[in-house]
C-alpha cells in the first residue's frame, strides 16, 4: 500500500474527540464516592444528635463550607491534570490553599477572642482521635473511584494527579464526617479537619506514580 493510501484510509470517519468526556466521568465519580462516604459516614458513626439546633446547623455550615471549598478547587485542578501533558496549562496551585488560609485566619481570630485557659479545649476538642481517623478512611473509597476516573484520562504526572486526587478525596471525606462530628470550635476544624485533608493529599502523591502508571 502507497503512503498516501494508507494516510487516506487512517484519515477516513475520524470522529472529534470528546473533551469534556473526562470531566463528566470525574463528576460521576466524585459524586459516587460522596454518596458510599456519607454511607459510611452514617451507617458507622450516625448523625450528631443536636443536628436541628441551629448552633449545631452553623458550625456544619461552616465545616461543609470549608470541605465544599476545597473539592470544588481541587476539581477543577484535577480536571487539567488528568489529561496528558495537563500540569503544563495550569497556573501554580495557590487557589487551593486560600480555603486552609481562610479558616486558619478565623481560627486565629478566636482564638485570640478567648482566654488562653480555653485554648487547649478549642483546638483538642473530644473527638481529636476520631477525626484523625476516621476522615482519612472515609476518604479510602472517594480516593479510588477518583484515581479510577483519571485513569481514564491518562495522565502524565502522576505524583500530582494523585495528590489531587487524594485532596478531593479528603474533602469529600471531610464533608460527610461533618455530619457526624460534635467538636464545632475553629480551631479544632483547622487543626483536625485540615491536618486529615492534608494527609490524604500527601498519601495520594505518595500512591499516585503506582496508582496511575500507564
Amino acid at each position: 500500500m502507497k503512503t498516501d493510501d494508507l494516510v487516506e484510509l487512517l484519515s477516513t470517519n475520524l470522529e472529534p474527540i470528546d473533551r469534556n468526556a473526562v470531566v463528566r466521568t470525574l463528576c460521576v465519580a466524585i459524586v459516587a464516592g460522596a454518596i458510599v462516604a456519607l454511607g459510611i459516614a452514617v451507617v458507622g458513626l450516625g448523625f450528631r444528635a443536636d443536628l436541628v439546633t441551629a448552633r449545631a446547623l452553623m458550625f456544619l455550615a461552616v465545616k461543609l463550607a470549608f470541605a465544599i471549598g476545597i473539592v470544588g478547587v481541587a476539581l477543577l485542578y484535577l480536571t487539567r491534570l488528568a489529561r496528558p501533558g495537563g500540569e503544563r496549562k495550569i497556573s501554580p496551585a495557590l487557589l487551593v490553599a486560600v480555603p486552609f488560609l481562610v479558616i486558619v485566619v478565623l481560627a486565629a481570630i478566636s482564638l485570640g477572642s478567648a482566654p488562653q485557659s480555653h485554648w487547649e479545649r478549642m483546638i483538642v476538642g473530644d473527638e481529636w482521635l476520631e477525626c484523625l481517623l476516621s476522615i482519612p478512611v472515609i476518604a479510602i473509597v472517594p480516593f479510588a473511584v477518583s484515581i479510577w476516573a483519571v485513569r481514564k484520562g491518562a495522565p502524565t504526572n502522576l505524583s500530582r494527579a494523585g495528590a489531587f486526587a487524594g485532596l478531593v478525596a479528603g474533602g469529600v471525606s471531610a464533608m460527610a464526617y461533618a455530619l457526624h462530628c460534635t467538636d464545632d470550635s475553629l480551631p479544632f476544624i483547622a487543626v483536625w479537619y485540615g491536618g486529615t485533608i492534608v494527609l490524604c493529599t500527601l498519601a495520594g502523591a505518595a500512591l499516585g506514580p503506582r496508582l496511575l502508571r500507564w
